[in-house]
């Protein structure tokens, strides 16, 4: 999944694999193509009013999102994320797009820093490796750097309410572990690993007051497909 700030043993997998997430992905296991479809609705009703600058934390290489970004094309498009590899990637895919920035950095640290203010702040599956401190610190900046009227975009991994970790690792290991059959068993035995060790999902009862917390004031639930949620957070 894309890259967080994360230490560096963390993030091995996905630093020198994007290949097995590329397989993941392609074969819609995190149903990203549902996903990136109303991702992109989002993208064009925003550009229907007018231009847009949209920070892109923890980026990846941007497969997914580039073609939503090519259909509503932003004023400025800025990409975070830890992973140098994934971000050579990104460049081919961005590839055309005027105003690109991509920028080699973590991206907790990169948003509480910037001077910028963005009409949309997007982030897709990163969220979730950070612990609950710094999930809270990442939507005080968020808030703090949206422009007025902005949104913060998040499409994550949440827990149900009541459900303990545990019981939501239990359950998406089964899943990936029975589902997943596309992936070779040896990197599939590394993409559980890594979800075992470092995802730590929230609930969307906790996301919520995280976001009124940080004076955010709106949550709206778009989209859900099994534990893979779209979340719009309004400034």
């Amino acid at each position: 999944m894309p890259t967080t700030p994360l230490a560096d043993d963390q993030t091995t997998l996905f630093r020198k694999s994007w290949t097995l997430y590329d397989a993941i992905s392609e074969k819609n296991y995190m149903f990203h193509r549902e996903i990136y479809a109303h991702v992109a609705d989002l993208l064009r009703q925003r550009h229907q009013t007018g231009p847009y600058h949209i920070l892109d934390l923890g980026c990846g290489n941007a497969r997914f999102l580039a073609p939503c970004l090519q259909s509503a094309p932003p004023a400025s498009y800025d990409g975070i994320d830890l992973s140098a590899s994934a971000l050579d990637e990104a460049r081919e895919h961005l590839k055309g797009m005027p105003n690109t920035a991509l920028h080699h950095k973590d991206m907790l640290q990169a948003v509480e820093d910037t001077d910028s203010a963005f009409d949309i702040i997007f982030t897709g599956f990163a969220v979730h490796h950070l612990d609950s401190v710094a999930k809270q610190r990442l939507f005080h900046a968020c808030a703090q750097h949206l422009a007025p009227g902005g949104q913060f975009i998040m499409v994550d991994v949440v827990r149900e309410d009541g459900q303990t970790r545990q019981e939501y690792l239990d359950g998406y290991l089964h899943t990936m572990r029975t589902q997943w059959t596309g992936v070779l068993p040896e990197h599939l035995d590394e993409a559980c690993s890594h979800v075992a060790a470092y995802d730590f999902p929230e609930t969307l009862a906790d996301l919520t007051r995280m976001a009124t917390q940080a004076a955010l004031s709106e949550t709206r639930l778009l989209g859900r497909f099994a534990q893979h949620h779209i979340l719009l957070f309004s400034a």
